[in-house]
């Protein structure tokens, strides 16, 4: 495992361009630039954490969406862009893979 890299990796960088949810010493979770949903982020550029590192990660995200979105989601941790540092996404049930059908509720 190697910890953060931003001159590697963008998910390394952690570049601050959407907002901000949550952020501990294991991940970080924003709103994903490119589908505009929560995103959980593991702070270890790995694509393979634990199931133990994925249970808490995914807790995290799953904390978000209740508390924010209020939406029923499912886990998509296909990590299409970036394959090798460990990311995922928060998708509506039922709505467009991303875009403004994803964004919060008032």
């Amino acid at each position: 495992m190697v910890a953060f890299d931003p001159a590697v990796c963008d998910l390394c960088e952690a570049a601050k361009m959407t907002e901000w949810y949550f952020e501990d010493d294991v991940c970080w979770i924003a709103e994903c630039e490119f589908c505009a949903v929560p995103m959980v982020v593991w702070k270890v550029h790995d694509p393979a954490p634990s199931e133990e590192i994925k249970a808490l990660l995914h807790g995290h995200l799953a904390d978000v969406v209740v508390e924010r979105f209020g939406w029923e989601y499912y886990v998509d941790d296909n990590m299409r862009n970036i394959p090798d540092h460990y990311h995922a996404h928060a998708r509506r049930r039922g709505a467009f893979f991303g875009g403004a059908t994803a964004r919060r509720v008032p």
